[in-house]
Parts: C-alpha cells; structure tokens; sequence
C-alpha cells in the first residue's frame, strides 16, 4: 500500500535559527498542512520493487549489481506509455520517485507566518503580491462545512476586491491591498448573510520590528441549504522549461504516467503547459484539458530545457494564459502545478513596480477556485520563495519545494518555515491531487 509516508535521510537545517528555518523531519508528526494520505489501491510488486530501490538511492545506497523490473510495468498496468529504466548502472537525475520534497502551508500556520512578517525576515509585498492583508472566511450548515461557495468581498461602492470559493472545510480566504482608500469592507457569501467591517489603519512602530501587518478579521455564516460537491477533477501542470529546468523536466516527463495511473478515473482530466521566455523558441505553450493520458505524455516527451539566460522568465504571461484564460470548467475540482526556478519579471519590491498582470491572474485563479500549488526546483533565490508563497497563500494551498536529499541537480534553496517532512515528490502530487478532488 501506498500510504505510507517516504523517510528519506535527513540533514539539520544549515540557516541560522533566527531566519525560523525549521528542522526537517525523518519521523513524527507532519505539518497540518500534509495531512496523512488515505490509502490507495495495491501496487504493484514492480513498482513497489522500483520505489524502494529509488528510495535506497535518495539515501545515498548503491545500485545494485542485477537490474530490477522498472516502474515502466506499474504504468502499462495503467494502459499508459511509459518506458522501462536501465538500472544496471547509476540511474540518471530523470529516474522516476527519485527527487525529494518538502510542504508548507502558511494557512495552517498562520501564527509563524505573521510572526516572519512583522519582525521583517520576509517581506510582503513581493511582485504586487500582499499574502498577509487576510480575512478568513467559514461556511457551515446544520454544523457541517459548506464546500464551494463563493464568497466576495467588496470595496467602497461596492467594489469587488477579491473573490474565493470555499474548500472542502468550508474555508475562504480573501485579501485586500495594504494601501487600500477607504477602511470599510462588505463581505458577502452565497446564501449566507452580508457582514460589514472596518480595519483600522496601520500603525508603525519601531519597537515592534520591521514589518507591519493589518489585522485579519474570521468570520463565520450559517447558510441555509449545504454546499455542493464535484465528481471532476482538472489537474493542470505548468513546466518552466528553460535551460536550467532539466532534472525536472526528466522527472515529470519519467513520473507523469505514473502519478496518473494513481489517481486518474473517468472523472480527471489533466493539461500541461510549458514556458520559457521572450527571445527563445518560444515563450508559453498551452494545451487543452485532456482525458488522453498518452497524449499528455506525448506532449511532455516532446519538450526539452533550453533558452532562458537571465534569471526571470515568462512567469506573468503562463499564468495569464492558463489562470485567465485556461479551459477551466464550472463545476469542478481545480489544481494547477508550477514548476518552476526563477521568478516573474519586475522588481521584487517597490511600490513603482506594475505587477497588476501577475496580480489579475492570481485574482482570477482564487476566484475560479484553482488551488495553485508552486514546486519550487533548484537555484531559486528568496524572492521566488516567497512569490510562490504568496500565490500559495493567495488560492488557499500549500507551498512545495525540492530539496538536496535526493542528490539530484544543483543545491535547494531551505525555506524560513518550521518543521516539515522531508518525502518523494511523486507523493506530494499526489496526494495534492487527491485533496483537490476531495479524496484525502
């Protein structure tokens, strides 16, 4: 069974412990935000050969002198492509459930999250994303949690600032901009009362630290009739496919059929979605929701790292084509994954930044309910940590990186978050996937 959480080797964190940093895990308790994974149908005794041996490796094992049976017959029992690997010698950086991974989610620990803003070890805004302005928001009825409804909140003369549907807790979170004109909001949910409130201005004070942070009022309605579930699943994968991106690329091109035969039925759809940046081959290229999981593959094979240069990448423009503009359906369950190294173009910082792009696209994203989950790869610096932190925060998910336990690629950068378990990342899809399609 695969329900089972991977103990990989785990090293101390290296980062002062004033950045808050935490300790990696080999045991114990997981994040809130990770929570158990529920059982899943029995692999098979080839794939369970393969994970083991991948997790032997990830622990720094040798390969073994015989060759084993691949995960390439766990995928043909899926009715997928998928190709065998040669593990008489060291496998390649592309093998299948090899690459490692931690979870976070800011939500659930909100305290930690604050604390980071207002001593000012991170900084907020980044890229025209401000996470902390929050006001949480609970849908129950006859005490039971209200699933996707949508909840609102509006501005002076009724302006609408944000929109969000409420997850599988009955849970939303809306924000508003730190510089925000006038003080009073209206929150409205769909067949629930309306609440107005006022948040007082910000007061700077040198003795409290470097940053401030606005209060983030909770509120919760009584609706009058339940919430409503989903039967389908659209599962999107955005790839940052520039030069530097290879070991990833490997890995989901290896792993993609893999993950869909566990998860995927007649009710998942997938797409993926590649980009790079203006100058190269090309800058962004999207695909249609498919149930065709060999076409997918196909169109995973296809592509290859190359291009980039600079640090920044077409990051704005993919989630504009996929956020605004994607074949999201209404009534569905939404994940998208980007996987990605390097940042959107712009200042980082600065009120004189437009970012309003980036920004509508994050908007559009929390209002048609896509929890975007970032996968944040090697030779990131912090600035993309916390954009995608924020975008995180911003869809109500959780933020994943990979680590250097696999000895896979160059060197990852270790978040400033508490203790978290370090995993494969195959399991972490995983079972993002599952949460989003309600089956935790």
């Amino acid at each position: 069974m695969r329900g089972k959480f991977a103990a990989i080797a785990l090293a101390g964190c290296m980062m002062s412990a004033l950045t808050g940093c935490g300790d990696r895990k080999d045991s114990g308790t997981v994040p809130e935000s990770a929570s158990a994974p529920a059982s899943a149908a029995p692999e098979t005794a080839a794939a369970a050969e393969s994970r083991d041996y991948a997790l032997k490796l990830a622990e720094g094992a040798e390969a073994p002198a015989e060759p084993i049976s691949a995960a390439g017959d766990a995928v043909h029992d899926a009715d997928t492509q998928y190709n065998h690997m040669d593990t008489t010698e060291e496998p390649d950086d592309s093998q299948p459930f090899v690459l490692t991974a931690g979870e976070w989610n800011d939500l659930a620990n909100w305290g930690f999250f604050m604390n980071l803003c207002k001593t000012g070890t991170v900084q907020f805004p980044v890229y025209g994303l401000e996470p902390t302005n929050r006001v949480a928001v609970t849908l129950t009825h006859d005490g039971k949690p209200v699933p996707n409804q949508t909840v609102q909140l509006h501005g002076i003369d009724m302006q609408l600032w944000w929109q969000a549907k409420t997850d599988q807790n009955g849970r939303a979170y809306l924000f508003y901009p730190t510089e925000h004109e006038a003080r009073r909001y209206t929150l409205t949910a769909a067949d629930a009362s309306t609440v107005e409130f006022e948040i007082p201005a910000a007061s700077a004070d040198p003795a409290e630290g470097q940053g401030t942070v606005l209060p983030q009022p909770e509120y919760e309605f009584e609706c009058h009739t339940a919430g409503q579930t989903y039967d389908r699943t659209q599962v999107m994968f955005i790839l940052d496919t520039t030069g530097s991106m290879g070991d990833e690329i490997s890995y989901l091109q290896k792993d993609f059929a893999a993950i869909a035969g566990e998860v995927a039925d007649e009710n998942m759809t997938f797409s993926v979605n590649f980009y790079r940046d203006e100058g190269d081959d090309y800058v962004t290229k999207c695909n249609p929701f498919t149930s065709d999981v060999q076409e997918v593959q196909r169109l995973l094979n296809a592509e290859y790292a190359d291009g980039g240069g600079d640090t920044p990448e077409a990051v704005t423009q993919i989630l504009a084509e996929t956020m605004k503009q994607g074949d999201w359906e209404e009534d569905t369950n939404k994940i998208a994954f980007l996987i990605f190294d390097a940042p959107p173009h712009g200042e980082p910082y600065g009120a004189g930044a437009d970012h309003s792009a980036l920004i509508s696209s994050v908007i559009a994203a929390s209002a048609k309910g896509i929890r975007l989950v970032p996968v944040v790869a090697s030779n990131a610096d912090r600035e993309t940590e916390l954009f995608g932190r924020a975008c995180a925060v911003m869809t109500n998910s959780n933020y994943v990186f990979l680590t250097d336990d696999s000895g896979v690629g160059d060197s990852h950068l270790e978040p400033i978050i508490g203790d978290y378990e370090v995993e494969l990342l195959h399991d972490i899809i995983v079972r993002n996937i599952r949460a989003a399609a309600g089956n935790p």
